[in-house]
């Protein structure tokens, strides 16, 4: 079988996953619902309980969505950061976005009690998005500003590490002096969440994700320039400038809306980007994007299915289950295959 062939059967294999995982993240959860009952929702709602329908529509397809996009839209910014600073390590928060977001929270949860913020933002959920999306908006002008004058992509990659420990600090100077409630509202947030975004907030998020993927996919063949070396790039054509300044915009688009809307989920863009150049045994971005895009969504769909824990009424931290349920995988997978494809 030619790799076109493998590639074709691999990609419909993928999408049929993502279909299959969609509908099960929505029929699965502490409330048991038939899944013709789901269909009925749409094609004869008046034979469904009410009760199953605002389950479903309000807050079982929201979350499911949320998953599809969260999933693949890290997938793919873990694809470009690792692309351009040729680091199998560097996933979609090295350029410090998931910290500044952290950072914005911890400044509205546990330093907004005493400006009163908290109490006039916290109970409509904007608050905590408004506090994630500021702080990652500031820490992304600092990455442009900076990466207007540093050239080396290795320096720029030591430098958003650099702000992820500057923003961790003061993040723990905040927990320090900070009650036990704000800390355990600022605990929970960190754990991630995808069962808490609404209809308007997913479409603000929507159109982020959007804009993000465009803009990854419109340098794709700059990406595969990017492989060969900087030189080689340069005599293709390559702008590494506007290359580089695109990468870390829709990363930022990415990873930073992400966050804001969902949490800082851990694991998904370091992770699956190694399984799809694995599986698909490619190096080719118009072959790893569309996967990835496809490979994010079915982990992060599968993740959700185990951390809501169907038929219990509790949901354990999304956080945790991505780094327990894939972990193991990318480890079995780099001792079996003994090198990485990059």
């Amino acid at each position: 079988m030619t790799n076109k062939k493998k590639h074709s059967t691999r990609f419909i294999l993928l999408t049929a996953m993502v279909l299959l995982l969609f509908l099960a993240n929505i029929a699965l959860g502490s409330v048991k619902i038939p899944i013709e009952a789901i269909f009925d929702i749409f094609f004869d709602p008046a034979n469904v309980k009410e009760a199953w329908k605002y389950i479903i529509l309000d807050y079982r397809i929201p979350k499911a969505l949320a998953a599809v996009m969260t999933g693949s839209g890290l997938a793919v910014a873990g694809l470009m950061m690792q692309t351009l600073f040729k680091n199998p390590l560097a996933g979609p928060f090295v350029l410090g976005i998931s910290s500044g977001a952290s950072l914005g929270v911890a400044f509205f949860i546990l330093g907004g009690s005493a400006l009163g913020l908290t109490a006039i933002l916290a109970p409509n959920g904007w608050g905590t998005i408004l506090a994630a999306s500021l702080g990652s908006f500031a820490v992304l002008s600092i990455v442009i500003l900076v990466a207007a004058r540093v050239r080396d992509a290795m320096a720029l990659l030591i430098i958003g590490l650099m702000f992820g420990s500057l923003t961790s600090a003061v993040v723990s100077i905040l927990a320090y002096f900070s009650p036990a409630e704000d800390l355990q509202r600022y605990m929970f947030w960190s754990f991630g969440s995808l069962g808490d975004i609404s209809w308007p907030a997913l479409g603000i998020l929507s159109v982020c994700y959007v804009i993000g993927i465009l803009l990854a996919l419109s340098i794709t063949k700059s990406l595969n320039s990017l492989l060969l070396g900087d030189h080689y790039a340069q005599t293709l054509g390559v702008s590494l400038k506007k290359s580089r300044f695109i990468i870390l915009i829709a990363t930022s688009i990415l990873a930073g809306s992400l966050t804001a809307f969902v949490g800082p989920i851990a694991f998904v863009g370091l992770a699956v980007p190694h399984l799809i150049r694995q599986w698909f045994t490619a190096s080719n971005h118009w072959v790893l994007m569309p996967a990835c895009i496809l490979g994010g969504a079915v982990l992060m769909l599968f993740c959700d299915i185990i951390a809501q824990m169907p038929w219990f009424e509790f949901t354990l931290p999304i956080n945790a289950i991505t780094s327990l349920i894939g972990a193991p995988i990318v480890i079995w997978l780099l001792v079996r295959k003994k090198k990485l494809l990059f």
